[in-house]
């Protein structure tokens, strides 16, 4: 039988149990990743069993809107048209068996969409929750698996109605779908604002890159305009829920300036950014290049 005295914990336990609980903080971050635009992506499965994504972004629908048909694009990975991108569904399957939550991603730099009413907007939101969320369609792209949530990656076509599209997949899914969204660093964003204002978003991976001439991304040597926007950013966004990512190219090639180098990022960045009480992780550009690079295996265990 137990004594009931009551014991004194020792030095050395007391040390463990801080250094556990610090290594639980410090590792508390998670990394998301966008898949299906470059030819070094390797498949969804390879990339969720590669451990080192917590959410994959599938990219993208790449039309939608002003009365066009929302199109599928997934590089050269397979053909929406002739049905061939349903042999997914079972990776997406596995990557959700194994933990990882994939997100269908809307937009992208390179695509035509926009959203002229708040019809149209609820028009796109059937037609995800039909075609990639709980609904049916006929014409599912990527077969019979439940996507867990839908990614704004809105970089063109104004800011019109994305608000009233937030709001229809959030109702279309009973609550129960992730939202993300990428902004672009400057502060506010400008086509994402007004959706960010909704409050409905879960996660907002910023990208801190491809913006030059906007003082809001890393410069070699100097970190001081990401950290301001980092600031703006964790302190601007609506929701107290929302987790806020530091969104990073894979390797210097996949962005027109933003590129911190893994060391860099480790010893200098994440310690900065870290202590918001928002701070979700960070978001990679792209599978590809990380696979290349092999940026996030450097970098997961200091997220």
């Amino acid at each position: 039988m137990a004594s009931s005295r009551l014991r004194r914990s020792s030095p050395l336990l007391v040390a463990a149990s801080f250094l556990v609980a610090f290594a639980a903080v410090s590792s508390a971050g998670k990394v998301a990743v966008y898949w299906g635009q470059g030819s070094g992506d390797g498949t969804l499965a390879e990339t969720c069993a590669s451990g080192l994504y917590d959410f994959v972004n599938i990219a993208f629908v790449s039309a939608f809107g002003n009365g066009q048909p929302p199109v599928l694009n997934l590089g050269g990975h397979c053909d929406p048209g002739a049905g061939t991108c349903a042999v997914y569904s079972d990776d997406i399957k596995s990557c959700q068996a194994s933990g990882v939550k994939v997100l269908i991603s809307l937009g992208g730099a390179t695509a035509t969409y926009s959203l002229t009413s708040a019809d149209e907007a609820q028009g796109l939101a059937d037609y995800l929750w039909d075609n990639f969320l709980g609904g049916t369609s006929p014409s599912r792209p990527l077969g019979d698996a439940v996507l867990d949530g839908v990614d704004f990656d809105i970089e063109q076509g104004g800011a019109d109605h994305y608000d009233d599209l937030a709001r229809a997949i959030s109702s279309r899914c009973g609550g129960a779908c992730l939202l993300t969204a990428a902004p672009q660093c400057p502060f506010p964003d400008e086509s994402l604002a007004a959706a960010l204002g909704t409050g409905l978003f879960d996660h907002v991976w910023v990208q801190f890159y491809n913006n030059p001439l906007a003082q809001c991304q890393y410069a070699p040597g100097d970190a001081s305009s990401l950290e301001n926007a980092w600031a703006q950013w964790t302190t601007g966004v609506p929701s107290p829920g929302t987790k806020v990512f530091l969104g990073l190219p894979a390797a210097e090639s996949a962005a027109n300036g933003g590129y911190i180098d893994a060391d860099t990022l480790k010893s200098q960045v994440l310690p900065a950014v870290q202590g918001a009480a928002n701070y979700g992780g960070i978001m990679l550009w792209d599978r590809a290049r990380d696979a290349a690079s092999g940026y996030g295996s450097s970098v997961r265990g200091n997220v």
